[in-house]
């Protein structure tokens, strides 16, 4: 039998600090970028979902005008016995479920799967899928939401269900191995008009200049730490901490602490712009 090395992989802390705890945070929202910080995902911050029973969520990102307009990204917490038989209340959405910690079972059209830590599973728009957690201790996912873009002659994808161990790191070019990504699905797969990969930085090593484009992000730390760069600010980020940015943000980060930083990265691709105000919710 295989077994998985051992990873982990951040989640939401919850509780509530004591009154002794700090109310100035390292939180930021600005018109640029958003940080949220692991500390300030508490339970008085869930939220409860229609449909889904013995589960809460954190909301991390929603579409702002203005702001970035094409994604919602959670992170959802299923009780014992917890879960949905009608999860995704938009026909028009495409989901990636990534656990976290515990495990859940997914039923998609006629097939079932055993999720666990590091599982990964891509949704295509007009799924019929349900999830639930059989076990005896909380499961806690991630999950990406975004309406798929029709485009001429394009199908839409087929489902993935995979684990994140399965998935070969691929390096970047000129960087002696030290940042790579997983890509769970194929880049020229232009039916795809969002990726959900992992990013993986050795320690000290960096992405070595500004990136400035068009696409959104929202970035969740799975493990180790890194100064990032966000517009013009650099900030200090580790396990649990997310980071959502408007398109044409600048950001680069450098690698801290011994662990690999690795975090969950969203961001829309293949796809014309529409040539509308707000175009993209």
């Amino acid at each position: 039998m295989k077994h998985d090395p051992i990873v982990t992989y951040a989640f939401p802390p919850g509780g509530l600090p004591g009154q002794s705890g700090n109310p100035e945070g390292s939180a930021i929202f600005s018109d640029a970028y958003a940080v949220i910080p692991s500390n300030v995902m508490r339970d008085i911050v869930t939220s409860f979902l229609p449909g889904w029973v013995g589960t809460r969520a954190w909301i991390l990102a929603r579409p702002l005008s203005g702001f970035a307009e094409t994604f919602a990204q959670y992170a959802v917490e299923l009780a014992p016995g917890g879960g949905s038989n009608e999860p995704e209340p938009d026909h028009d959405a495409q989901a990636v479920i990534f656990v976290a910690h515990g495990e859940a079972k997914l039923t998609l059209g006629r097939d079932t799967y055993d999720l666990r830590a590091g599982s990964y599973a891509y949704l295509p728009a007009s799924s019929v899928w349900t999830l639930w957690n059989h076990g005896d201790v909380p499961c806690g996912f991630h999950w990406v939401r975004k309406r798929w873009t029709p485009a001429p002659g394009i199908k839409p994808p087929e489902a993935i269900v995979t684990h994140e161990t399965d998935v070969t790191r691929v390096a970047m070019p000129d960087c002696d191995g030290v940042w790579a990504t997983q890509r769970f699905a194929d880049p020229l797969d232009i039916r795809h008009d969002m990726h959900v990969n992992i990013v993986n930085i050795e320690s000290a090593g960096r992405i070595p200049f500004a990136e400035t484009h068009v696409m959104e992000h929202g970035l969740y730390v799975l493990s180790g730490s890194a100064r990032y760069l966000l517009n013009k600010d650099w900030v200090n980020v580790g396990p649990g901490d997310f980071m959502w940015l408007r398109a044409f943000c600048p950001q680069a980060c450098i690698a801290t602490g011994d662990e690999t930083f690795r975090y969950l990265l969203y961001k829309d691709v293949n796809r014309h712009p529409l040539l509308t105000l707000g175009g993209g919710a």
